[in-house]
């Protein structure tokens, strides 16, 4: 079943498209969602329990914050590729879908990779922990191949081949954050291949800066008060930091002179 204008219109009781902010279409046997190509301007939307198979339609639904897609037809996690330019989403429900597969972790650990900024996925809250865990070892997620027919080549390659790469994605995202806060950028050498195998020390060691990227990358969603929250908090952080330098070499201190005196 196609989605119409006048159905749309019908649930959501509004005049035109541009209107519509939210809307509810949970169990109507869909299949094309493509009016979604229309409707820029969609904040929450329920499409769970329909026959849905492609997210493309929403790739221009960049004011949506809410998609609930439980129980639907998606074949697999590459179309969560076009969902990647909607960077107000921050609840996602994709569970029971065939791209979710029969590995929960390696499933979860993906859509992060793919959607860093998500804060809920699957009725579940999404921790720093994961975004950093799932930045080394998600895998990737790449363009669907009808998608990709359509695309001009990067930088003399095709498209199919720069999605492939593991690291073009966040490491450029990283980058361009790194750049606006006058970062020293990260060149490709440092990122490891997240296909070759790793000592538990390495992943340890690559924690913390997979964590620092998630966080840069999550920096520029949030709106002035937000980032003064952050602000306050790392300046909280920093105190403690120097309170504990300070205490410690103070302690260093006493020690030497109890020696000396000694």
């Amino acid at each position: 079943m196609k989605l119409t204008r006048k159905l749309v219109l019908a649930k959501a009781k509004a005049s035109d498209l541009e209107s519509v902010k939210k809307l509810n279409c949970w169990g109507c046997s869909l299949t094309d969602i493509s009016i979604f190509s229309q409707m820029a301007n969609i904040e929450v939307l329920t499409l769970s329990v329909n026959s849905i198979s492609s997210l493309s339609p929403l790739a221009g639904c960049l004011s949506l914050c809410e998609l609930y897609l439980r129980k639907n037809m998606i074949p697999s996690l590459s179309e969560l590729s076009h969902l990647r330019p909607l960077a107000r989403l921050r609840v996602l429900w994709l569970a029971e879908n065939p791209c979710c597969g029969t590995d929960s972790s390696t499933y979860r650990l993906t859509v992060l990779r793919c959607l860093p900024r998500l804060q809920k996925l699957d009725n579940q809250v999404v921790t720093e922990d994961e975004i950093a865990l799932a930045l080394m070892e998600g895998e990737v997620v790449t363009t669907p191949p009808a998608s990709l027919q359509n695309q001009l080549p990067t930088n003399g390659l095709p498209d199919a081949e720069t999605e492939n790469d593991p690291l073009n994605y966040n490491m450029e995202e990283t980058n361009k954050i790194r750049e606006e806060l006058g970062m020293k950028l990260l060149s490709r050498d440092k990122f490891p291949s997240l296909t070759s195998p790793s000592t538990r020390e390495t992943k340890l060691s690559l924690k913390k800066t997979h964590a620092l990227d998630a966080v840069l990358l999550l920096l520029r969603d949030l709106d002035e008060e937000e980032l003064r929250v952050v602000h306050t908090a790392t300046q909280n952080r920093l105190q403690t930091y120097t309170l504990d330098s300070e205490m410690l070499n103070e302690s260093l201190q006493a020690q030497k002179t109890a020696d000396v005196q000694h």
